[in-house]
């Protein structure tokens, strides 16, 4: 799996979101970021004072993202007993309000080529027999992608 930091960086680059802008997403799935983290969890595995971005964090603050781009949910979400791709993926899917077409966009964009049934494999429910599981390629594809086409 793509490392939560590496999630993480590409999603702020691709927002260009200042430090203090994690910490607020965040805060919005109702977790907390100390913002003398926030600097650690930017940095690459071998850079010292590297601090590792757990998946109870990405989930707070994807799941903040969802609330800032789309407003409060009624809604309770699930509780994920382990964050995948496949998860990630359906997050930043809802986040920016995402159709099939823009997803295939966004990964064509990246120069990655994808079956529109191999792409909606990936967001079944994982008892379902044509479920595909994400692949770090895939996310890596689709965060570079996104980039693209948020920062032009």
């Amino acid at each position: 799996m793509e490392s939560n930091n590496d999630v993480l960086r590409s999603i702020r680059y691709a927002l260009d979101l200042p430090d203090a802008a994690l910490a607020e997403l965040v805060g919005l799935s109702g977790a907390e970021l100390a913002p003398e983290l926030i600097p650690g969890l930017l940095k690459k595995e071998d850079e010292d004072g590297y601090v590792v971005c757990d998946d109870e964090l990405l989930l707070s603050f994807l799941d903040g993202l969802i609330v800032h781009r789309r407003g409060p949910s009624d809604t309770k979400p699930l509780p994920i007993k382990r964050l995948t791709n496949n998860i990630i993926l359906k997050k930043l899917r809802v986040a920016f309000e995402l159709k099939e077409e823009d997803l295939h966009d966004i990964i064509k964009l990246a120069g990655f080529q994808i079956s529109k049934p191999e792409l909606s494999a990936v967001f079944r429910s994982p008892d379902s027999k044509n479920y595909r599981v994400c692949g770090d390629q895939l996310l890596r594809y689709f965060l570079k992608g996104l980039s693209q086409r948020l920062r032009g």
